[in-house]
C-alpha cells in the first residue's frame, strides 16, 4: 500500500467511525458506502438545484445510500444510467427509462429492480450525461472525495470521460450525511475526480474548481485489475496497451 493509499484509508476509517458513533448510519455501514440516516432528504434537496432540474440524463452508483436520488429521477422524468456493480460486463451500465417502466419508480431504482427492468449497454450506445451522483465515504469541503477504495467510481466516471459523454459541464454530486463532511486533507491522484456539489440533509456545499480526470489512468491500474473488468480489458486489448 502507498503512502497516499494509507492516508485515504486513515480518512475512511476515521470518517466511518465519526459517522456510526455519531449516530449517522447504521453499525454495518462500516467498510461500505454508508447507507445514511437522512438520505431521502438529500434527494429533497438535490431535486430543488437548477441544475438537478435542468438535467435529463442522471448516471448514478447503485449504493443503498443513493436508492432516493434514483427514485427521484425516475418520479421527475430523467433518464437513469445505474452502474452495474463492480463493472461485471462488457456493458457496465443498465438504462432506465421513466416513460417505458411498467414497474413504479420505488421498484425500478432498486438495485435487483434495475438489473431487470434496465436494459444494459456499452457506452457507445449511451447519450451525455448531465448529472453523475457519487457514493461517498468522505468528503471535504473542497470537493475531494473518496469511496469504499474498489475505485469503481473513479473508473465509471474515466471511462464516460473518454467517450466524451462526462465533460466540464456535467455536474458531480455526492449526496452525504454532514458527519461525512471532513476537515482532512484527502490526497488525490491523477485518476480521482472530485466534485461540483455535496449535498447533506441540511445544506448544499458548492465546490470550486472541481477536478477531472483525462480519462483513464492505464499505468495505475495492475493487470488483475483490468483483467476483472470486462469493458477495461477490451479496451486495453484495443488500444494496444502494454
Amino acid at each position: 500500500m502507498t503512502d497516499i493509499d494509507q492516508a485515504k484509508q486513515a480518512v475512511r476509517e476515521k470518517a466511518w467511525r465519526r459517522l456510526i458513533d455519531g449516530g449517522g448510519a447504521p453499525e454495518d455501514s462500516y467498510g461500505k458506502i454508508p447507507g445514511f440516516y437522512g438520505s431521502d432528504r438529500t434527494a429533497e434537496r438535490l431535486a430543488e438545484l437548477d441544475v438537478w432540474q435542468q438535467a435529463t440524463t442522471i448516471k448514478a452508483n447503485p449504493d443503498w445510500a443513493q436508492l432516493p436520488v434514483r427514485v427521484r429521477a425516475l418520479e421527475d422524468g430523467k433518464f437513469l444510467y445505474v452502474a452495474v456493480p463492480r463493472m461485471a460486463s462488457l456493458e457496465p451500465f443498465l438504462a432506465l427509462d421513466p416513460e417505458a417502466l411498467t414497474v413504479s419508480p420505488q421498484e425500478a431504482a432498486q438495485k435487483k429492480g434495475a438489473a431487470q427492468y434496465g436494459r444494459r449497454l456499452g457506452v457507445e450506445s449511451m447519450r451525455p450525461i448531465d448529472v453523475v451522483v457519487c457514493g461517498s465515504v468522505a468528503v471535504n469541503r473542497s470537493g475531494a472525495r473518496i469511496g469504499k477504495g474498489a475505485g469503481y467510481s473513479d473508473l465509471e466516471v474515466a471511462l464516460l470521460i473518454e467517450a466524451g459523454l462526462v465533460t466540464d459541464d456535467t455536474v458531480i454530486v455526492a449526496p452525504v450525511h454532514a458527519l461525512q463532511v471532513v476537515e482532512d486533507d484527502i490526497p488525490e491522484t491523477e485518476h480521482d475526480f472530485s466534485v461540483d456539489y455535496i449535498v447533506t440533509p441540511d445544506e448544499v456545499i458548492r465546490c470550486d474548481s472541481p477536478r477531472r480526470p483525462r480519462g483513464i489512468v492505464w499505468d495505475d491500474l495492475t493487470p488483475d485489475k483490468i483483467a476483472a473488468i470486462p469493458v477495461l480489458a477490451a479496451q486495453h486489448a484495443r488500444q494496444g496497451q502494454p
